[in-house]
């Protein structure tokens, strides 16, 4: 089922997501159900805060896009990315590394902006799974950036937070009309 994504001003994207402590058959429908809604808005990340609901979930498949990503690990072995995607993980761990580089970046829940984000290039992730396993995904590109984008959400962080001064400064007038307009639909 596609679920409506929540936009711009609306409170739970400002939410550190509480940890998830069970899986059952109604996280596992709401995962499926992320994944569909994430492919149907076109987009390669998609975190539970970003459909209304505060636990530390997220989707990421970066497969159409291999190109993308340099390397690509599985528990320190070279691995086929598209044989992981989409990566599903709750409750992530993060560690960072590499020079940071700026790149354009985007997000379901503030539509029609886009801006350039420092961010670092590598990225090793403690990744456990719905099945209770733990993967330890090492990627860099597109996959790293897109991780690290899902893992702000869980932590009520928005891509727009992470903009230079001068980013922020040109996206404040458009930033505001779309809370205004998300104020208007309640």
């Amino acid at each position: 089922m596609i679920l409506d994504i929540v936009q711009y001003g609306e409170p739970v994207l400002r939410k550190k997501c509480v940890s998830v402590s069970q899986v059952d058959s109604e996280l596992e429908k709401l995962v499926a159900d992320m994944i569909e809604t994430m492919e149907d808005a076109e987009g390669i990340g998609l975190a539970a805060p970003q459909i209304g609901v505060d636990i530390r979930l997220a989707v990421v498949d970066v497969s159409p896009d291999p190109e993308s990503v340099s390397f690509f690990k599985v528990d320190g072995e070279d691995a086929e990315m598209a044989d992981h995607m989409p990566l599903v993980f709750i409750n992530p761990e993060l560690e960072l590394s590499g020079p940071k580089e700026s790149e354009s970046e985007g997000c379901l829940s503030i539509q029609e902006v886009r801006a350039k984000v420092n961010r670092p290039t590598v990225v090793k992730a403690r990744l456990p799974q719905l099945d209770g396993s733990v993967k330890v995904i090492e990627s860099d590109g597109l996959l790293a950036r897109a991780i690290q984008h899902e893992v702000d959400h869980l932590n009520g962080i928005l891509f727009t937070d992470r903009l230079s001064t001068t980013g922020k400064t040109r996206l404040r007038k458009k930033l505001k009309e779309l809370a205004n307009t998300e104020w208007e639909k309640r």
